[in-house]
């Protein structure tokens, strides 16, 4: 995240995430799978800008229309979430400038309700370390907690339990976003558990050592054939993906969003280029060229 701060305000530049990894490990008692997973934050950014007000209301004003500003969006819970924390009762208004596709497995949601508790901590001067904003980004959703860990991190549990990972150099991508989204949920009851499930150790190697190539081979999502299922346009992305010759090519978290792992910015651009010139074809997909953040 990147936050600017002045007295009466807040505004924070917050990324969306890619899974470079992501095998389930079983079924929890709560209902839940769980993950290990390795997230990358990477260069496509929401923005939102808080500000004190008198009142004791919360205001969410959004740029995109068809996203609910009440009390079950994810920034209103964390808005919430510090005041019954902190025992304040301050007032605030939010402005969300959403770029970050939704429903497209990039986190979006996540990453704006993290920063609004960053945010908060900074506005209300709360002084909270980093462990209590993961603690409470774990009460809003799995994805969460990453965000104060970022830019990436080796995830298990539900995917709130973060340990750092330093990568050795900076990673280029082309995302492919299709019009349809993908429920997190649907897309989970038709997931196999694996057994045994793969391993990531060499992946994350690769990552610490900036070997993109073994790192485009290792690239491993246990939830992308159960979204073929349900999307077909994944797999179609993905195969044109392949055709263009990256490193390696995958679909992050749930979807329903696919990505190319490039050797190099060139490559990524060449990627880019290739796509939008056929842009008839990807069916309305949206295409981003990203890098992971520092």
């Amino acid at each position: 995240m990147l936050m600017r701060h002045s007295t009466l305000a807040v505004r924070i530049w917050t990324p969306a995430k890619v899974n470079l990894f992501l095998e389930v490990l079983g079924r929890r008692p709560d209902g839940y799978h769980e993950l290990a997973t390795l997230m990358m934050a990477v260069s496509l950014y929401d923005t939102l800008e808080l500000t004190e007000e008198t009142s004791q209301a919360t205001a969410l004003r959004c740029n995109h229309p068809s996203l609910s500003t009440g009390p079950d969006n994810l920034i209103w819970r964390a808005v919430e979430l510090m005041r019954r924390e902190s025992g304040r009762s301050d007032g605030v208004s939010i402005r969300l400038w959403k770029r970050i596709p939704m429903a497209a497995g990039l986190a979006g949601g996540s990453s704006d309700a993290a920063a609004t508790l960053a945010g908060l901590n900074r506005l209300w001067r709360l002084g909270w370390d980093r462990d209590k904003l993961i603690r409470l980004g774990a009460e809003l959703g799995s994805d969460v907690s990453f965000f104060f860990a970022a830019p990436a991190a080796w995830c298990t549990g539900r995917g709130e339990q973060v340990e750092p990972l330093r990568l050795s150099r900076a990673l280029d991508l082309v995302l492919i976003t299709p019009p349809v989204g993908l429920s997190t949920a649907e897309v989970f009851r038709g997931v196999t558990v694996p057994n045994p499930p793969r391993s990531g150790a060499a992946l994350r190697q690769a990552a610490v050592e900036g070997d993109v190539s073994e790192l485009g081979r290792q690239l491993h999502n246990r939830l992308q054939p159960a979204a073929e299922q349900l999307c077909p346009a994944v797999a179609s992305l993905l195969a044109r993906l392949a055709g263009l010759g990256p490193a390696g090519q995958l679909m992050t978290g749930s979807g329903s969003t696919v990505f190319a792992l490039c050797r190099t910015p060139g490559e990524a651009l060449r990627l880019a280029r290739a796509l939008n010139s056929a842009r008839d074809e990807l069916g309305g997909a949206r295409v981003f060229v990203v890098r992971s953040c520092h």
